[in-house]
Parts: structure tokens; C-alpha cells; sequence
């Protein structure tokens, strides 16, 4: 494509989306990733879980609205029947009830006041989903050295709360390569191998890439959802001076081990996300948990210069993990080879993502999705477009911000709460969870 009306860096779910959404609404795009195959970076290694809770009333209101696609996936796609679609698996989403989140009190009043179904289970009702369960308290989490890790605190979990229409999406990377697919139904281009190493400008406006090639491709808008490698691409754009919430890769290291005997986690188990020992887990192929930090304070973050240059080597923070779910799971077998992932979050100031516009006109940011934006994939897709158009037909975001309808809550969002220049949010957790 000679000249499209915007080019998209980033082919991850997110990336992918967008290419879809702007196609739909008549915008010829053309993406661009460095890697081989559409949905290969970060995306790829995503634990893809689908969830409704959140801290805030905006990240609920986003994240059921999000869930809404994934349950409809094939007609969100519109693709032939044949095609080969990632599942989206309902298993529901139970979040222990701890001092850390408020025994989820925020989190039950943003659901009941978008109709998103929840129901509290008593500490016995757990224990009929999850016979391998022990509820006994640890919190605060501990690493491994510490000499008082694995000792209950001699409390115990009071509950929880069920959402039923959480659970995960079996294949991440296919995921994005059906909404690309999609994509290109209605004209979007892509390009792998495409490495974007400068932002070209002419007149105070973006106007297109320059590749690794050497080749300069033109177009008036230029959207960055490059994941991990956003801040080097918003840094080439020299867009980050008005910026309060900055992105930065993040090294995540994931468990994969196997269910305990004699239950079935792969087809009876559900996510589940405990801070009360700071790891969340859903269930995996052949029979395994996966098994994620919740970000605590006693784990250090792993901050990495770039997205090329980490270690991709599992380290004791999987033995930790291991351990610290081991607790919560005492006949957990933890296996001598260390299975999982090693990835990266392209991690935002306060956890929460940017879709915003930027101080160069034309060049947009979807980025610092903190390990939690995939399930909103879609509508963040839907919003961008909307968003863009919004700023070409020369309205001023930050002045006045748009307000954006969520198609099947049919709830206005104020687009601001994402904003770059936003205060940086209390309401977060600071973590994964957003």
C-alpha cells in the first residue's frame, strides 16, 4: 500500500484490533511489525485471561463491555466458517476476598452498578469448587528466603467472589491473527519483518515511518501500539515531554505446573486470583495450572533498558511463584524442570493503559497495557478508531475529551481516564490487576 491513510506499528492483539476497527470504518491501513509472524511479541506470551473485576469503575465498565466480543467471537469477525478462531473458555474468574483489595467491596459495587453478574461464596463454598483449596492466611506475601515464608498467619480466607463469565482465551497469538484476518477483509494491509526506526515529521505534524530498509512510507496518521518497545517509538516520535504516565518494559516470569492428583484443574478448575499469596492461576493444556504474580511489594521488578536485551532464562522468582501457590494448594507437585513463560508487560506508571492522542498531531498512542489489556482488545480497537477520527475532524481531546458509547452497555466513558497527561491513578493497584 502506497499511501494509507494510517499506518499501525504493533500486530499484537491490540495492534490487531485497531487495523480491524479503523478497516471497518473505511481507514486504509497498513501495519507493521519487526516480527515474523502477526501476534508474535508480547501477545504471544499473554495469559489471555478474560475478567470483569476491576478496582475502578472505568477499567469494569471496559472490561465487561470487552467480554461481550470474545463470547461472540466468530460473529464479532465475521470470517468464513472454516476459519480457525482461538476458543474463548468460560470457566469464571473466583477473587479471594482480602485486606489487600477491600474484601473487593469497590469491586462488587462497579459490578452491580453495570449489571455484571458476581456472586460472594463462602470459604466452604470454595472448598466444594476447589477440594485441593487450603484456606489458611499468609498475607503478607514473602519470598523464599524469608524465614517466616510458609507459615499461615493463623487467620483464614473469609470468601470470595464468583464471576461467572470470566475465564481465558486457549490460544493469544491466534487470537490476533483471526482479528487481522479480519482486518484484511475490509482492505488492511500488513507487513512483517518491518522494523520502524524513525517517525518522520514534516509541518509540526507525523508523516509516516522510515524502516530499518531504509524505506520511507507515508501516511497522515501514525498509531503506536508497539507493546514493550512503545517508549522507544514514543521516544523517536519525541512525544514524551507532556507525558505524566510514562511506559517501560517489564520482565514477567510465569509457572506452568502440574495439576495435583486426583483433580482435574484443565477441565473443573477456574481462574483464580488470590492476593492474599499474590499469584493468580487458570487453568492450562494438558492438565496444568498456570501460575502468575500479583506484583507484591517483595518481589522486585525486573525493569529492562529495552524490549530486545532480557533474560529469557527462568529464575527463583518461578520457584517462589511455585512455592507461594503451593501454600494456597498443599499437595501441589512442583517438577524439577521449570515450565512456563518469560515475557515482558510494557508496564505504565500507574498500571492503567494510554489511548490517547500525542503532542505531534497525527501520531497516536495505545500502549502501557500493563498485562491486563488483552481482554479489551476489542473495544480498545473501537475506541482508538473513534478517538482518531474524533482528533482528525479537528476536535481538541485534551481540552475537551471525547466521550465514547460502549456499544453493548450502552454507557458513555469519559476517553480522558486514559489520558497521557492524567495524575497518575490511586485507584490502581499498581499491579497486573490494574
Amino acid at each position: 500500500m502506497s499511501n494509507p491513510d494510517a499506518i499501525i506499528i504493533g500486530t499484537g492483539v491490540i495492534g490487531a484490533a485497531i487495523a480491524f476497527e479503523m478497516a471497518k470504518a473505511g481507514h486504509k491501513t497498513l501495519s507493521l511489525d519487526r516480527n515474523a509472524q502477526v501476534g508474535h511479541g508480547s501477545t504471544a506470551g499473554s495469559c489471555a485471561i478474560i475478567r470483569m473485576h476491576y478496582s475502578t469503575f472505568d477499567g469494569t465498565a471496559f472490561a465487561w463491555e470487552g467480554y461481550h466480543y470474545w463470547r461472540d467471537w466468530a460473529a464479532y469477525l465475521g470470517l468464513p466458517e472454516d476459519a480457525d478462531l482461538a476458543q474463548f473458555r468460560e470457566t469464571g474468574c473466583l477473587v479471594m476476598k482480602t485486606e489487600a483489595n477491600g474484601f473487593l467491596t469497590k469491586h462488587m459495587k462497579n459490578s452491580a452498578a453495570l449489571n455484571c453478574p458476581f456472586e460472594e461464596l463462602t470459604p466452604q463454598q470454595i472448598a466444594d469448587k476447589l477440594p485441593v483449596y487450603a484456606l489458611d492466611s499468609y498475607a503478607p506475601a514473602k519470598r523464599m528466603d524469608d524465614p517466616e515464608f510458609g507459615q499461615p498467619n493463623g487467620g483464614h480466607l473469609k470468601g470470595g467472589v464468583l464471576w461467572p463469565n470470566g475465564g481465558y482465551v486457549t490460544d493469544p497469538a491466534l487470537s490476533a491473527q483471526n482479528l487481522m484476518q479480519a482486518a484484511r477483509q475490509h482492505g488492511a494491509e500488513v507487513r512483517t519483518g518491518a522494523e520502524v526506526v524513525e517517525i518522520l515529521q514534516a509541518d509540526g505534524r507525523v508523516k509516516g515511518v522510515k524502516l530499518a530498509s531504509g524505506e520511507e512510507i507515508h501516511a497522515p496518521v501514525v498509531v503506536n501500539v508497539a507493546g514493550p518497545g512503545s517508549a522507544l517509538i514514543n521516544g523517536m516520535a519525541g512525544v514524551l515531554d507532556d507525558m505524566t504516565i510514562e511506559t517501560r518494559p517489564l520482565r514477567q516470569e510465569v509457572v506452568h505446573v502440574p495439576s495435583p492428583e486426583g483433580f482435574d484443574f484443565e477441565n473443573d478448575g477456574l481462574i483464580v486470583s488470590d492476593s492474599d499469596i499474590a499469584c493468580y492461576c487458570r487453568p492450562e493444556h494438558g492438565n496444568h495450572i498456570l501460575v502468575g504474580s500479583e506484583d507484591p511489594e517483595c518481589d522486585p521488578h525486573q525493569w529492562c533498558k529495552d524490549d530486545t536485551h532480557y533474560d529469557s532464562n527462568f529464575t527463583d522468582q518461578w520457584t517462589t511463584q511455585a512455592m507461594r501457590y503451593a501454600q494456597r494448594v498443599p499437595t501441589l507437585g512442583i517438577p524439577s524442570r521449570m515450565r512456563g513463560v518469560v515475557d515482558l508487560y510494557d508496564a505504565s506508571t500507574d498500571w492503567i493503559p494510554i489511548y490517547d492522542k500525542s503532542s505531534l498531531p497525527g501520531f497516536y498512542m495505545a500502549c502501557g497495557t500493563s498485562g491486563n489489556q488483552y481482554k479489551n482488545a476489542p473495544i480498545a480497537g473501537k475506541m482508538m478508531t473513534a478517538l482518531i477520527d474524533y482528533c482528525e475532524g479537528g476536535a481538541d481531546h485534551d481540552a475537551s475529551p471525547l466521550q465514547f458509547e460502549l456499544p453493548y452497555l450502552g454507557k458513555q466513558i469519559d476517553v480522558g481516564f486514559y489520558s497521557r497527561k492524567r495524575p497518575i491513578n490511586e485507584e490502581s493497584s499498581f499491579s497486573v490487576l490494574g
